[in-house]
This record gives C-alpha cells, structure tokens and sequence, in this order.
C-alpha cells in the first residue's frame, strides 16, 4: 500500500540558491564523516538555509552561512569512535575530547584555501551569547552572527534526530505542563529547548523566533501532505466497497449472465495486485490506514497548538 511521502528536511530551498557548484567540492569532505554526523550536517545546512530567508538575509550571506552550516561538524572525523556514538552520558574527559572538534574543523578549513571562508562556521557555532560557550567563551555580538544561526539549529536538530550525546544540551521542564505524555514530542522538546535558550541568554531570540516559525510551517505542510493522503484512501475505499457491493449482487445472482456482468465489472475495478481473494483485505487496510491518518492531522493541529504555546 502507498505511503505518503514527508521529507521534513527538504533541499527545494537550498537549490534554489544554486549552490549545488560551491558545495560539490566541500560536501566530499563530509564523505569522511559518520553517517549520522554527515545527516545531521545535512539538516543543519537546511534548517540554516531557511532560517536565514526568514531573517530577511541577503542571498550571498544566505549561501556563505549555508555552507558554514555544511561545514560545522567537519572536524568530528577526527573524534574517537568510541566518543563519537557513546550511547551514555560522556565523561567529563571524553566532553573535553569531543568539544575540540570545533577547533579541529577550524584548523582544517584554514588549511584548505577552498574551505578558509568558512572557518568561523566549525569553530565557533558551540558559543553561545552569555559566554558559557566554547572554545573561546564568546559573548553577544563577539560571536559571529553566522554562528549564533547554526548553533540554534544545531542544538534543534541534535534533539530531534536524538543524537547520542544529547545529554549535554539541555531539556527545560516545560512540556510537562502542557502535555501528559511522559515521552514529549522531539521536534516540541528541542523548540522547548530552544526558548529556554533564550531566557536563559544563551540563543538569539530572532533567531529561535524564526526557527518557530520554520517548525510551524513544515507542520502545516506535513498536514497538507496527510490531507491529501486522506483523500486518497477515501477514493480507494469508495473504489473498493464498490466492488463489494458487485461481490454481493453477484452471490446473489442466480443466472450466469448476471454472474459474469458483475464479475467483470469487478475485475474492471481492480487496481495493480488486488484480486477476488485479496481485495477485501485491502479494503480493511485502507480503512485503518485512513483511521491513523486521521489521527495523525489532529496529532500535528495539537504539535501547533503546542508550539504556539511556548513563549520566545
């Protein structure tokens, strides 16, 4: 049975920047990266690439900060396996270990005239605005506006996809006033993350601000998708009880004409792989899964609900 198909990190706008050229050279030193750390480098670039249209940014900086994005992880290759994809809480040695990797990555773009744009993007995106970042412990406007935009969406995406040394980024106790589940929706808790970022002075509030509003879109749009998903499964479940009512009156026939009228008017019906024996199955498949559909749009109207809640 087909799947609607939701893809919450899409490329569409970074392609709309063309920036296909200047990244071709760098996108093969992510080759070199784990495979969650090369995704995750992937959705940062595209979270980055979005957030910075809603900050109105211009296009040069747009593609400059996009790649810096690409980029901010790129040190990790020289993090120690075992570190890198600890599924328990690191050790105060092991952190220290993992938090060169933004002077790693640093060193490694002023290394490589191709990549020397780009540096501050790996070195600094670990800041943060009341100066308890790192590697330099930068405050406010020192730290590079370029960085202040990843570091949010870092810290979002590190959430979401439930990287394993997530338990250094911190998880406020918010949700647990608005919703009972003991398991709080990712995308609502990194968002939650991210507003108590900014109470605390760590993110930058137009920033974070923007990134809610990129959240609440890409909501919208997976509703969309849903939506119309539903009507689908409505057209097949209409399609499918058609035949069953054929089924019915052919049972009921009594001369072989009738029998064969509407045996051929099922058959006519059938989509690709349903048959006498299995449409009825199909039938109950369609109905649940528009059942969980449903259940799904008023799931996501509830994450809005949620998210508009939370104060910035």
């Amino acid at each position: 049975m087909a799947n609607p198909q939701f893809d919450f990190y899409d490329k569409t706008t970074l392609k709309s920047y063309n920036l296909d050229a200047t990244m071709r050279y760098q996108l093969t030193m992510l080759d070199n990266l784990d495979p969650f750390t090369r995704v995750h480098s992937e959705n940062v670039a595209s979270i980055v690439c979005r957030l910075c249209e809603y900050l109105h940014c211009r296009k040069n900086f747009i593609s400059y900060c996009t790649i810096c994005a690409y980029l901010h992880d790129i040190g990790k290759m020289f993090i120690p396996l075992k570190i890198l994809n600890k599924p328990e809480r690191l050790t105060d040695s092991e952190y220290e270990i993992m938090k060169t990797h933004t002077l790693i990555g640093y060193k490694m773009c002023m290394d490589d005239l191709k990549l020397r744009p780009y540096a501050l993007g790996p070195k600094y995106h670990h800041e943060a605005l009341d100066g308890s970042g790192y590697p330099d412990g930068l405050k406010g406007n020192q730290i590079p506006y370029e960085d202040q935009i990843i570091k949010v969406a870092d810290e979002y995406d590190a959430i979401v996809s439930k990287r394993q040394y997530k338990t250094h980024i911190h998880i406020s106790e918010t949700l647990k006033l608005l919703i009972k589940d003991a398991q709080p929706n990712p995308k609502t808790a990194a968002l939650d993350n991210a507003a108590q970022g900014v109470r605390i002075g760590r993110l930058n509030k137009k920033v974070v601000r923007a990134l809610f509003k990129v959240v609440i879109q890409d909501t919208e749009y997976e509703i969309s998708c849903v939506i119309g998903y539903l009507d689908f499964l409505k057209e097949q479940i209409k399609r499918l009880e058609t035949i069953d009512r054929y089924h019915q009156k052919m049972m009921q026939a009594t001369s072989e004409h009738k029998i064969s009228y509407y045996k051929e008017g099922m058959r006519m019906l059938f989509s690709d792989g349903e048959t006498f024996e299995n449409y009825q199955n199909v039938l109950e498949e369609y109905k649940q899964a528009l059942v969980t559909r449903k259940i799904m749009v008023d799931q996501l109207y509830d994450e809005i609900k949620i998210i508009k809640k939370l104060r910035v």
